[in-house]
């Protein structure tokens, strides 16, 4: 879980996409001269009203299907005390989608770095099997202890879930190799590398590493000078989208949901 402000959904024109997502000319976004893209702005006098249109029906529904799946007293409260923290949760939208995925794989035993306040493993939860269980990883006991009680608020059982406190990159080395069904990350975004480096480790043949925020508020798509982390970020979308070991995928769901399935 990230500590930084709420977002809302954005729109980037497509020539301040940054070229470094796309390294390969073919690989560009750049619209046909028969897009329905090019024909808007050909239009005279109309494209700026045209484009606010379009933008506006793809925020309106952004946030329709981001609140689709209503959440519970548990989740609310969970939302509240990270909210408290200045720790950013996961959406509602991005939180059904844990929901799904974890639910499509059947997950017994999930993984995930980043406990904060419990509100991505509930939704988590609530897609596992009765008998999964939920091993989360979080620097701050403090904000496990916030978990411990929005799981059991929510109707988990203690041994539904597993709390080991300290940095992701010390405890994932002690965890079982091919153990796990699914792997959330939503910690360090510096170190997401090697997250998918373990994840890759961790998941059974069939498995699903999940990487939550990589459009950063949309900084991962613009073009210009960005930050280390979002260089990192990009580095990961690559990674990822070039694996061998991956079916990849990704969802434009809250701050960007990042998947892949281990061949």
């Amino acid at each position: 879980m990230i500590a930084t402000p709420l977002h809302t959904p954005f729109h980037v024109p497509i020539h301040r996409l940054s070229p470094a997502l796309f390294p390969h000319p073919s690989k560009r976004l750049v619209p046909s001269a028969g897009s329905r893209h090019q024909r808007i702005q050909s239009r005279p006098g109309n494209h700026g009203d045209r484009e606010r249109v379009i933008t506006g029906n793809r925020q309106t529904s952004w946030a329709f299907a981001d609140a689709f799946v209503a959440e519970d007293e548990a989740l609310h409260w969970a939302r509240d005390r990270a909210h408290e923290a200045g720790l950013r949760p996961v959406s509602p939208g991005t939180g059904a989608a844990l929901r799904l995925l974890a639910a499509t794989v059947d997950a017994k035993a999930v993984a995930e770095i980043g406990t904060g306040t419990g509100v991505s493993g509930i939704h988590l939860l609530h897609g596992m099997r009765p008998d999964g269980v939920l091993t989360t990883v979080d620097p701050e006991p403090d904000r496990q202890q916030f978990a411990r009680q929005a799981f059991r608020a929510a109707g988990f059982a203690s041994n539904r879930a597993r709390f080991i406190p300290g940095r992701a990159l010390d405890v994932l080395p002690r965890l079982a190799d091919a153990g796990y069904d699914l792997v959330f990350c939503d910690g360090d975004r510096l170190e997401c590398l090697d997250y998918l480096a373990e994840s890759l480790r961790l998941l059974r043949p069939g498995g699903l590493v999940v990487f939550e925020g990589v459009f950063a508020d949309g900084r991962t798509v613009e073009s210009g000078p960005q930050p280390a982390e979002v260089g990192r970020l990009r580095e990961l979308l690559r990674a990822v989208r070039e694996s061998q070991d991956l079916v990849p995928s990704l969802l434009p769901v809250g701050d960007g949901l990042l998947c892949g399935v281990k061949r």
